[in-house]
């Protein structure tokens, strides 16, 4: 499994636990509440 970096990206669903980020190549990754991170997207 590769080792990602990953950015925390401000949004108002932060407030219900939906964070969102960014890794080192750019693409958009969500994480919903306890789940793991799935990438957004294509």
């Amino acid at each position: 499994m590769p080792n990602y970096y990953f950015k925390e990206i401000w949004s108002p669903l932060k407030l219900i636990g939906v964070r969102f980020y960014r890794d080192d190549d750019n693409y958009l990754w969500v994480k919903m509440w306890s789940k793991q991170r799935r990438r957004v997207g294509s």
